[in-house]
């Protein structure tokens, strides 16, 4: 079942239980997904739909954190509620110390010596790990590794 069935599927049983929360977020995510489908004029395959999620998966993160520094609980508890819905979407993700030997590898590979080199690790981890680990996770892995290394 591809993931595209996988959400049509689960919002229909969300309709069937009236679990709203649930619904509006399948929904909204189902509507980027046909939004996209229709600039690329062709159906989206699995990789492309978790890196919508992904996107989905941050916007909710930086609004729970502003309205928790707004002082506004209950619309950041109902962020982190839809963000958890959207995290049950995403591929299991890789625990940080395998994410820290592979970065560490990657420095190896391509003889990064500092901060400076930054960019060539991450042009080789990212697409790795892509939708498997959170990009602020792996960025801060180099950053702190390559301070080391300098």
């Amino acid at each position: 079942m591809s993931l595209k069935e996988k959400l049509l599927s689960d919002m229909k049983g969300a309709m069937k239980q009236r679990d709203t929360l649930r619904l509006n977020t399948i929904r909204s995510i189902n509507s980027e997904i046909k939004n996209q489908e229709i600039n690329l004029r062709e159906p989206l395959g699995d990789e492309q739909i978790i890196s919508i999620i992904a996107t989905q998966i941050k916007k909710r993160k930086e609004a729970a954190a502003l309205f928790e520094k707004g002082g506004r609980m209950d619309l950041c508890e109902k962020e982190n509620q839809e963000l958890a819905i959207l995290e049950e979407y995403m591929p299991d993700q890789v625990p940080e110390e395998e994410l820290r030997r592979r970065v560490e590898a990657v420095i190896a590979e391509v003889g990064a010596k500092g901060p400076a080199d930054m960019g060539k690790v991450m042009k080789t981890v990212v697409p790795e790990f892509k939708g498997r680990a959170d990009n602020a996770v792996l960025k801060n892995i180099v950053s702190e590794l390559l301070g080391q290394a300098s």
